[in-house]
């Protein structure tokens, strides 16, 4: 890609199906009422604000909303095999994804990374690049991920993870991939691990994934 290429932005393919006000209708359903002063929420122009908000009339509150993010790793071992896990929760049960979950307030992203990793399947890892920023809208959330070395621990299930796998890439399960930022994420590290498999070819995108 040269300097003058722009960025792909795959999460801006899908359509926002589901929005109310802005902001995914299972989020809009929570800016009820201030959780301030306990007043009514009002949609509408703020003095200061470039788009409508949801203000308290009574003491001024503004309630932004703003994605979650999900911290991920790509692990990848000492052969160049990627580790992923099948899920054990929701959403996305039973289906392959990569270790991670969201950001906590206590902690950096990498640092979110490596302790979602540890919690999913037992390894300690490092991160060593980042592989992409990806934003899912209807989810709330934007996913960071990070190609990492594995440094220590013990592969194993966990309460999150049904099974703890290592593949090659071109053995990746892409008929079931869990998410949509699963993919996109698969498809960047490919394109520097291997950009003989032709990576914009492989996985499908859904609008509910």
């Amino acid at each position: 890609m040269s300097r003058s290429d722009p960025l792909d932005d795959p999460g801006a393919r899908h359509p926002l199906d589901g929005f109310v006000d802005g902001v995914p209708g299972w989020v809009s359903a929570t800016l009820k009422f201030c959780s301030r002063c306990g007043a009514t929420l009002d949609l509408g122009q703020v003095v200061g604000e470039h788009r409508a908000r949801h203000a308290c009339a009574r003491c001024g509150f503004i309630a932004y909303v703003n994605p979650r993010l999900v911290v991920t790793t790509l692990p990848v071992t000492e052969r160049g095999e990627l580790v992923l896990l099948r899920r054990a929760i929701e959403p996305g049960y039973g289906e392959w994804a990569q270790p991670g979950g969201f950001l906590e307030a206590d902690e950096t992203a990498m640092q979110g990374a490596v302790r979602e990793t540890l919690e999913e399947t037992g390894l300690l890892v490092e991160p060593t690049a980042l592989v992409g920023l990806y934003s899912r809208p209807p989810a709330h959330v934007v996913v960071v991920a990070y190609e990492a070395r594995i440094v220590g621990g013990q592969m194993q299930t966990t309460d999150e993870a049904l099974e703890v796998v290592t593949f090659a890439p071109d053995a990746i399960p892409w008929s079931g991939i869990a998410f949509n930022t699963t993919v996109w994420a698969l498809r960047d590290w490919l394109r520097r691990a291997r950009p003989d498999l032709d990576p914009s070819a492989l996985g499908t995108e859904g609008p509910d994934r």
